[in-house]
């Protein structure tokens, strides 16, 4: 299922997208703005491409697209009333994959999507960047550089459900009951310290990196 984030302030145009261009294989996630796409890109569901407008009432879409560019691989078609060249080239610059000036066409629209999509390419879906740092989660794929990390199952548990809530900080309590589903009725508290150790040491993280501790709290990967 290839699922699609559109930030639209404009509501007709928002679901009139999602109407002319839906079909089976396809699911749309509806944002008003910025803070609604950041609750939707936080919540751990795989975004496959982001229709991003850039005036949206909380701020600038260009805001929205350095976030998702400097830590996540999904591609972003600018959809945007401004139609000057400098606005273009800056999209572009930020790593847009296309910029498509309003009014446009769906079936022009639709045709750059699947360009997009198929240019993206299964590979490239939900990878995340850090700095040297890329994690694959679909392919189980860690790496700094190209020196690829073997991390354990529940290693890479505890970096998924803190990478895919980066900036939230997670109580050891829900991290525990997301981790260890196995059914067991105890888990010793020491084993969520032993794991975080360990994955910051593989990592190379230490306690001002992205893995860091909120002492009082639980832990929180800071994007």
């Amino acid at each position: 299922m290839i699922r699609i984030l559109v930030v639209e302030d404009d509501r007709g145009l928002r679901e009139g997208i999602e109407l002319a261009l839906r079909r089976e294989d396809m699911t749309f996630l509806l944002c008003d703005g910025i803070a609604r796409a950041r609750e939707a890109l936080a919540d751990g569901e795989r975004v496959d491409l982001i229709l991003l407008d850039l005036n949206l009432p909380d701020g600038s879409g260009y805001d929205l697209l350095k976030e998702v560019k400097s830590s996540r691989d999904i591609p972003v078609i600018i959809l945007t009333a401004n139609d000057m060249e400098i606005d273009e080239v800056r999209g572009l610059e930020m790593g847009a994959e296309d910029y498509i000036t309003k009014p446009f066409s769906l079936m022009v629209l639709r045709a750059r999507i699947d360009k997009v999509l198929k240019n993206a390419g299964k590979s490239k879906r939900g990878v995340y960047r850090f700095g040297n740092l890329s994690f694959c989660f679909e392919e189980m794929e860690i790496k700094r550089g190209e020196e690829e990390i073997v991390l354990s199952k529940t290693e890479m548990k505890l970096l998924q459900i803190l990478v895919e809530n980066q900036n939230i900080i997670l109580s050891r309590e829900k991290l525990i009951d997301r981790i260890w589903t196995d059914g067991a009725e105890f888990v010793d508290e020491n084993a969520l310290s032993v794991a975080v150790g360990r994955l910051r040491s593989k990592l190379n993280e230490d306690g001002e990196g992205h893995l860091q501790t909120v002492y009082g709290k639980g832990y929180v990967w800071k994007a």
